[in-house]
């Protein structure tokens, strides 16, 4: 059959002149021909069209920006459904070349299975339900286990259960992560002897969410480890619900949990309820953690002859919350030792209430060299409770400052939840010349692309839509963070702030247009060089002459795919520095920065003046603008 002539010269010439004339040189002068080899037929090709109607200056468009729109043909956005489940029909397809941020496909593990036919290296996202029950002795591995995912969701339910002598380690699990979910349920219920070991769990993820429900329930005999569990983590949560209840000399130890992690929290309910002789020792816990939150509710309450030991808890943290409910209430024989327990460097608060209430006369609960404050202890035991080389600072200066010696020691040791050196500065140091240091300004969000604002228009946006769409469950770490941003897009605007919350590039610019007018420019740094060490600043510029001026900044939230939170920023001046080598020898950057000449309405607590000083109103705080983040001025 002969193929089709080609159109006529005179159809190609009106397809071009049907074309915005803008369309042609989308791109011109982008960086590397950003966007002027788009295809014309795409959904990002429509984008550019709009801005260039919407901001009609023929500046260029910036690469970082035209990397972030949605890759999908034409055809798909055109053909793509309206009725939700038609949507969560097609998205599967399309997550790939839509750029979204998708859960991967279960590994299912046979049910049937009794004995471990480990070790399980390279796994992700598997189901284990019914794995190993009844299984002797042995041992299951599950080593560099769905590491270095973007959402990780493993399950494991009745794993092991009535098994004898077994032991299992989690090495390197979940370990560089982002948004993690892990459900241990029933985990080795009713087991005997055997071990667990958690090793460097969940390390340095972002986002991990941890549930462990009737985990070792009636075993008997067994220990548990968790050691670097979540450490250096961001943002997590993990459940300890009726963790080893009914058990028998069940041992469980948590060391160097939680450390230098930030905004951790963990929740024990029921925790050892009911069991026999049982041994939890928490060591070096939320050491250096940015405000972990711990609750222990109902924690070995109706145990008998269990020991509880807090040692090293939560030094050298900031701020930090735990709560302490019908904690060992009518246990027998119970021991409980908080030593060195709440060195914050930053006070936090503890409360005790019901602290061993209703148990026997026999049981002792000691507080040594515990140094707390804002502590609060309400209807605990009467007896039994000893309190030696007990410091309590909250009726004193000392509960408002870092004391001399620990801020020397700051001084000497960055702890990981002070700010980071150089992420906030000051304008005078945005001088040719001078050296100071960069924080990590890397775009720690997984990879996504915008959608076309027709696709993401039919998604409503709220947590139980996206979670219907996506397959996200709400209980899980990537539908908590849904629910998160959803709820501080919905959050009534700050004193002074106009916000709105932009679930498509379109949106981005309609909002840029609406505050700052239709002749105007976005910038962002323009690359991750020089980050986390000292740097010199070759020429700052400042942008508009200099002068105050209005921005519009964007940030990016955590979605299945990119929705920016943007506010409208009064009074700002904001820099292009071109940035070398800390011996100025070489080029290797150019950043953009923003200062904020009015922070009269900011919180008195707000990491700035953590680290430059001052108060509210009489500083100025200037920072970098990070990547994937970005800034709207007018243009120049």
């Amino acid at each position: 059959m002969p193929s089709p002539p080609p159109p006529p010269r005179a159809v190609l010439l009106l397809l071009l002149l049907l074309l915005p004339h803008n369309a042609a040189a989308a791109g011109a002068g982008a960086a590397a021909g950003a966007s002027s080899a788009v295809n014309p037929f795409t959904a990002k090709a429509a984008f550019i069209r709009y801005w260039n109607r919407k901001v009609p200056n023929n500046r260029p468009h910036p690469a970082f920006f035209v990397a972030k729109l949605s890759p999908l043909p034409a055809a798909d956005t055109a053909s793509f459904p309206s009725a939700l489940p038609d949507i969560r029909a097609r998205l599967p397809a399309l997550c790939s070349r839509a750029g979204l941020l998708c859960a991967g496909p279960a590994d299912a593990h046979a049910a049937s299975l009794a004995a471990a036919a480990g070790p399980f290296t390279g796994y992700s996202n598997a189901n284990f339900s019914n794995y190993g029950t009844g299984g002797g002795a042995g041992a299951d591995s599950f080593r560099n286990y769905s590491p270095d995912l973007n959402i990780a969701a493993d399950s494991f339910r009745r794993y092991g259960r009535d098994s004898s002598g077994r032991a299992d380690r989690f090495e390197s699990y979940e370990a560089d992560g982002n948004v993690v979910t892990a459900n241990f349920t029933s985990y080795a219920g009713g087991a005997t002897g055997g071990s667990g070991s958690f090793a460097a769990y969940a390390a340095e993820t972002n986002v991990p969410d941890s549930t462990f429900t009737n985990y070792d329930a009636a075993a008997n005999g067994r220990g548990r480890g968790f050691a670097s569990y979540s450490q250096e983590a961001n943002h997590g949560e993990n459940g300890f619900s009726g963790y080893g209840k009914d058990g028998n000399g069940v041992r469980e130890t948590f060391a160097s949990y939680g450390n230098e992690s930030n905004v951790l929290a963990s929740a024990f309910a029921n925790y050892g309820e009911s069991a026999n002789g049982a041994t939890d020792t928490f060591t070096s816990y939320g050491v250096e953690g940015n405000v972990p939150e711990n609750t222990f509710r109902s924690y070995g309450a109706g145990a008998n002859a269990g020991v509880d030991t807090f040692k090293k808890y939560r030094d050298d943290a900031n701020v930090g919350d735990d709560r302490f409910s019908s904690y060992a209430k009518g246990a027998n024989g119970g021991a409980a030792e908080f030593q060195s327990y709440g060195n914050s460097a930053n006070p936090g608060s503890t409360t005790f209430k019901g602290y061993g209430e209703g148990t026997n006369a026999n049981h002792h609960i000691g507080f040594k060299e515990y140094a707390g404050e804002n502590n609060t202890f309400k209807g605990y035991a009467k007896n039994g409770v000893d309190f030696k080389e007990y410091h309590n600072t909250s009726s004193s200066a000392a509960a408002l400052t870092v004391s001399a010696e620990a801020a020397t020691s700051m001084h000497h040791q960055h702890l990981k939840w002070s700010t980071e050196p150089g992420k906030f500065f000051r304008e005078r140091e945005l001088v040719a010349g001078n050296r100071m240091p960069m924080p990590d300004i890397r775009d720690k969000m997984p990879p996504r692309a915008f959608l076309p604002r027709e696709i993401a228009t039919r998604i409503p946006f709220e947590p139980n839509a996206v979670s219907e769409v996506f397959g996200v469950p709400l209980d899980t770490a990537m539908g908590k963070a849904v629910a998160s941003t959803v709820a501080e897009c919905q959050r009534a605007p700050s004193k002074g702030e106009t916000k709105r919350c932009a679930t498509s590039a379109e949106d981005i610019v309609d909002f840029a247009v609406e505050m700052l007018g239709n002749d105007i420019v976005v910038r962002s740094t323009a690359s991750t060089a020089g980050s986390g060490g000292d740097i010199r600043l070759g020429a700052v510029t400042g942008v508009d002459g200099g002068r105050v001026t209005r921005s519009v900044s964007c940030h990016q939230s955590l979605f299945p795919y990119l929705v920016y939170y943007c506010h409208s920023v009064p009074k700002v001046r904001v820099y292009e520095a071109d940035i070398t080598t800390a011996d100025g020898s070489d080029k290797i950057n150019h950043g953009v920065a923003i200062c904020h000449l009015d922070t009269s309405d900011w919180s008195p607590t707000h990491g700035a003046f953590v680290a430059l000083g001052g108060k509210p109103g009489e500083v100025e705080v200037c920072h970098w603008i990070f990547e994937g983040d970005m800034t709207w001025t007018v243009a120049d």
